[in-house]
């Protein structure tokens, strides 16, 4: 122990106890960084008492305020560290409440845990998960959306990209491709000879060698991430393999047999199928909203993508013939990258000998086929045009790889021939009427369609598991070709304007048989009515525009008599609408939204009918109320403002009997009546 006045050695200091000081006081110093400002600046200045006290408010003292000098209070280090101390505080809180709430939501929507999303997989999907299902203000609670109306990643503002930058690289190698047929050919299309001087990538229509040609990673798909699982996956896949491909003519659509090769192949063909094939199971509304929102994100990237296969074509067209709210959108931009792919040129040169371009020929009556079934749906001019390849389509059966598949989508390509021929013909104004030298063109067009039905009804072949469906299919498409047709008789015609002459009138009356029989054939034809659910959308607008058809022939031509009878009328509609509301399909599916529509306007029809004749209204009792949808029929004294003459065939107030959007179908092709 040292004594006073020796100096004491820095091993002893460090080796000798400090002082226990007490707890308390030892953190109140560490704290006192500084003494807390209460002057402003100028006072400080002169070491003068300032009055200002920001704690009652008053925020400029009395000499600044005097003088008009700027009254300035520095924080000090002290209160800084204050301040920051609260603001972090306030922002674990935030964090925890958001954390909490978002666990809270990913639970409630049965997806994976808040901790997976910090996997890879999961950084490119998290933005589709919080988009999936968000409704839009509905007019009614009974009324069930499709996923077009629901917030979608496309509508998303935080699911847009950065801007990018054009780029403008040029190829790796400037040698002449010799490979590339073009090159040894004067005449080309002017688009290539710019690339050929400036060798641009982004000028080249499909910069896709097969050098570049690549496999999707399973790794990072939505079922690898856990939001489908792999069970509902193959269970999904193997129905669209068995039932729903077998519609679209038996195997064109798909070409891999099993789960792994499509994952492998393409992301946007794995989403379709999944998503197609959920909205056809009872029970998979679920998986459906998932795999919708997948879908729709994959189609939103290969809007701006370069690099495209076959099988991203087939999936957009799978889409396409399924998915209503999606059908017009995906045909033009399935037909766009397919002419990227140069698909409209493969069928010349599978003619030269070049077999290699048989599945990319075949894919493009494909999408012929699918760009007409909406095209003639919507009134709307067709992206793909009657050339010769369409023109002379049968010499594609005569090679030796062709197969009834190929014998189904032909004769589909043979019948929108026709019709696109009688929409040129008779052109899409609806509201202009056809003389009586139009109506001998009616006629032609009509010996036509029985040709076709003559020559393509005994070539299909039954198939395993649809039956004697494509047989019968093309049955059901002469009574609907023959329906548009015949319709066009009335087309323009005012109310009691004029007499029918006799030529008119009999068309009228083929329209109006050709609409029972299809009908009659979905109600009383096995195979017809188990496709119900399963064909594509088509089938769907031919029942619904066949229904409507009726039921407005009625309202205004009954004194023509060239319809039925209103009571044959209110028992088959009232058939065909329990026969879709017994469809055993996803809720999603359209056959019920068109159930409960044709339901609530075969109601609100009967009850004006019965108005003006005094009668009691004889609706099959079953239709009142559809299961599990709560739609109400309208009685006597509640028809909600319709009347006789009301404009009856206005699609513009449909969307209050069917899905959004689902009526535009018909809007065009079937004229207003004023």
């Amino acid at each position: 122990m040292s004594t006073i006045g020796e100096k004491r050695s820095y091993e002893a200091m460090q080796s000798s106890p400090e002082p226990n000081p007490d707890p308390s006081s030892s953190e109140k110093r560490a704290a006192k960084v500084s003494k807390t400002v209460t002057a402003c600046t100028e006072c400080q200045k002169r070491k003068i008492k300032c009055d200002i006290d920001v704690a009652t408010g008053k925020e400029v003292c009395g000499r600044c305020e005097k003088k008009g000098l700027q009254c300035v209070v520095n924080k000090s280090l002290q209160t800084l560290l204050k301040e920051e101390t609260q603001w972090k505080k306030d922002m674990e809180h935030e964090t925890r409440v958001t954390r909490e709430a978002v666990s809270e939501i990913l639970r409630v929507l049965n997806l994976p845990p808040l901790n997976t999303f910090g996997q890879p997989c999961s950084t490119s999907t998290t933005r589709r998960d919080m988009n999936i299902t968000s409704p839009r203000n509905e007019r009614a609670m009974n009324v069930v959306r499709f996923p077009s109306e629901l917030s979608s990643p496309a509508n998303s503002m935080g699911a847009r990209r950065p801007t990018a930058a054009m780029a403008m690289t040029r190829e790796n190698s400037q040698e002449p491709d010799h490979s590339d047929q073009k090159t040894n050919t004067i005449v080309t299309d002017p688009m290539g000879s710019l690339y050929e001087v400036t060798k641009l990538r982004n000028l080249r229509s499909n910069p896709q060698s097969k050098s570049r040609q690549y496999n999707t990673s399973m790794d990072d798909d939505f079922i690898s991430c856990g939001r489908v699982s792999i069970q509902d996956a193959e269970q999904l896949f193997q129905h669209f393999s068995k039932y729903l491909n077998a519609y679209l003519w038996g195997g064109i659509a798909l070409v891999h047999s099993n789960l792994t090769a499509v994952r492998q192949s393409s992301s946007l063909l794995l989403a379709a199928i999944l998503t197609v094939s959920a909205l056809h199971v009872p029970g998979m509304e679920e998986v459906f909203d998932v795999c919708y929102a997948e879908f729709v994100e994959l189609i939103c990237d290969s809007m701006l993508d370069k690099y495209h296969t076959l099988d991203g074509v087939r999936g957009l067209t799978i889409g396409a013939f399924w998915l209503s709210d999606l059908s017009w959108k995906l045909s033009g931009h399935a037909v766009r990258i397919a002419t990227e792919l140069n698909l409209h040129q493969s069928y010349s040169k599978l003619m030269k000998g070049h077999s290699e371009h048989f599945e990319a020929a075949r894919l493009w009556y494909f999408l012929y086929v699918c760009d007409h079934h909406f095209s003639i749906a919507y009134g709307r001019p067709p992206v793909i045009h009657e050339n010769s390849i369409i023109v002379s389509h049968v010499k594609f059966l005569q090679l030796p790889q062709a197969t009834q598949a190929d014998q189904r989508l032909h004769s589909q390509v043979a019948v929108f021939v026709i019709l696109t021929d009688i929409y040129n013909t008779f052109g899409p104004d609806i509201e202009e009427h056809l003389t009586e030298n139009d109506l001998i063109y009616v006629r032609n067009f009509n010996l036509r369609l029985d040709q076709w039905r003559s020559e393509w009804q005994e070539r299909l072949a039954p198939n395993p598991h649809i039956g004697k469906y494509p047989s019968k299919g093309v049955t059901l498409h002469y009574h609907y070709a023959k329906l548009q047709l015949n319709s066009l008789s009335l087309r323009g015609l005012k109310e009691n304007s004029e007499s029918l002459s006799t030529t008119r009138r009999e068309f009228a009356r083929t329209a109006t048989a050709s609409a029972e029989m299809l009908l009659r054939m979905t109600l009383e034809e096995p195979d017809i009515r188990n496709a119900i659910v399963g064909v594509p959308l088509y089938l769907l607008t031919m029942i619904t525009y066949a229904t409507v058809f009726l039921l407005k022939v009625q309202q205004k031509w009954r004194g023509a008599q060239i319809g039925m009878d209103l009571l044959q009328i209110q028992d088959l509609v009232s058939r065909v609408i329990n026969q879709l509301q017994n469809a055993k399909a996803s809720q999603r599916h359209l056959t019920y939204h068109i159930a409960n529509g044709l339901s609530k306007m075969l109601g609100r029809f009967t009850a004006v009918e019965n108005r003006e004749s005094g009668a009691v209204s004889v609706v099959n009792q079953d239709v009142r109320l559809g299961p599990n949808h709560g739609y109400r029929v309208p009685e006597n004294g509640d028809i909600g403002g319709f009347e006789p003459h009301a404009i009856y065939g206005d699609m513009a107030g449909y969307d209050q009997y069917f899905p959004f959007g689902f009526f535009d179908v018909l809007s065009s092709t079937m004229p207003e009546w004023n």
